[in-house]
């Protein structure tokens, strides 16, 4: 079982558009509705692998109430926790270049109670997880030692944590080392405070990660792949992908795809890899099942290119 934490869940609605011109009515040729974050993403992900998972979140309102009752239907179990704030609700616009326009809510402000509760609901569910998944950015409230707290209560209990946040919430959850952490490239970027232009760069960001605390670096680089840095080295891995509808919950898919491919070593890099090119070629939000998976479009090596250059350098 793959437990995830989502502590700024949101309603997500995605619109599909010829093209978005500012200042006119705009026909959508297609629109869906999903439960959003990246804890939840993360748990459609699992779900839809076949594998059990449980969502813990705060909820509030009655977006939160659909956010629940829309997981309920895709099979996950979800525990939340009551907070006095109302759920945000979200916007995404994709255009049919694969350009994607986000409109994100602040969400809910929660409490020192509510704070203390989510922790709480995280330590009683645990049990019997082979995975935590704490994902996303924390909701006003929260201090950016939320996280950092999380982990070592997690670890004193015993469980494996994956970690996919940015930032000082980031920085400061190294220090109780984390098993896994997942930045995309800008991420990475933002957590050594210097310019990425190559694969090389972020491998030596990574290994810098790892100095400060992390157990393993699992990085996004967009479309030019992924890196594993863990004990043993580091590994790269790329995925040919034909066509690209919508990046949201790409890199949820991706650590999903990890995590339930044993969350360590080549093989669980080549699944991650396997599930983010799925996502990017469905609509909205939606996650991959095994039969949108390409295995045989992926490849990875240990020979990583460090001179090549990013198609996005992250600053």
């Amino acid at each position: 079982m793959i437990l995830t934490v989502t502590p700024n869940p949101s309603l997500d609605r995605t619109y599909e558009v010829p093209s978005l011109d500012r200042g006119e009515v705009i026909r959508a040729t297609g629109d869906r509705m999903d439960p959003g974050g990246k804890g939840v993403n993360v748990s459609r992900a699992v779900a839809a692998t076949g594998r059990r998972t449980l969502a813990v979140l705060p909820l509030g309102g009655a977006p939160g109430q659909l956010v629940a009752e829309l997981l309920d239907e895709q099979g996950i179990e979800v525990a939340p926790v009551p907070v006095a704030g109302q759920t945000r609700s979200n916007i995404a616009v994709a255009e049919p270049d694969g350009t994607l326009t986000k409109i994100n809510a602040a969400g809910p402000e929660l409490d020192a109670t509510e704070a203390e509760l989510l922790l709480t609901a995280v330590r009683e569910r645990s049990t019997g997880a082979d995975w935590i998944a704490c994902c996303g950015s924390l909701p006003r409230g929260l201090a950016p030692s939320w996280y950092a707290e999380l982990v070592r209560r997690a670890h004193a209990a015993g469980a494996r944590i994956a970690l996919d946040t940015s930032g000082p919430s980031l920085l400061a959850a190294l220090a109780e080392r984390p098993d896994i952490v997942k930045p995309n490239a800008e991420e990475l970027a933002e957590a050594v405070g210097r310019p990425l232009t190559t694969v090389g760069d972020a491998v030596k960001a990574a290994e810098e990660l790892r100095d400060a605390g992390a157990h393993a670096v699992l990085a996004s680089l967009g479309a030019d792949g992924q890196l594993l840095v863990d004990a043993a080295g580091a590994h790269f891995a790329s995925a040919r992908v034909d066509v690209v509808r919508s990046n949201v919950g790409a890199g949820d898919a991706s650590l999903a795809g990890f995590l339930v491919a044993g969350g360590a070593g080549p093989e669980a890099l080549a699944s991650a890899v396997a599930h983010g090119a799925a996502a990017v070629q469905l609509p909205g939000s939606a996650m991959p099942t095994p039969a949108d998976l390409d295995p045989a479009a992926v490849t990875v090596t240990a020979d990583v290119p460090l001179d090549r250059v990013l198609t996005e350098p992250a600053a």
